[in-house]
């Protein structure tokens, strides 16, 4: 019994002291290769070249999370037929096609 206590003790002590070690934080150092070290929408465009009029927002930017369903609330124009408003991390706003993507306009720091 004392042999099968003092292994579960040590097993413990392992276990308690390796758990740190496991949940590591990658921080910086750890890159996604869809976006690189970019994590905001607006970083992301703007070194991909696409934060601009014209470009294209990525299929990630236009879901749910960054879609604005309540335009009048945020104090926007109607989205003409086939537009909706997209919402930046940043603050930005941006005018976007539906079907495509493409960024019609962008109303920055609004």
């Amino acid at each position: 019994m004392k042999k099968q206590l003092g292994m579960l003790v040590i097993c413990g002590a392992v276990l308690m002291f390796s758990a740190p070690l496991l949940a590591q934080d990658y921080g910086n150092d750890h890159h996604d290769h869809d976006h690189g070290q970019y994590q905001g929408m607006h970083d992301r465009g703007q070194h991909e070249g696409w934060y601009r009029k014209g470009g294209r927002v990525p299929d990630d930017y236009r879901g749910r999370r960054y879609v604005v369903t309540d335009w009048r609330h945020e104090h926007l124009r109607a989205p003409p037929r086939g537009y909706h408003w997209v919402r930046s991390d940043n603050g930005d706003f941006l005018l976007v096609a539906i079907t495509t993507g493409v960024i019609a306009d962008l109303l920055l720091h609004h």
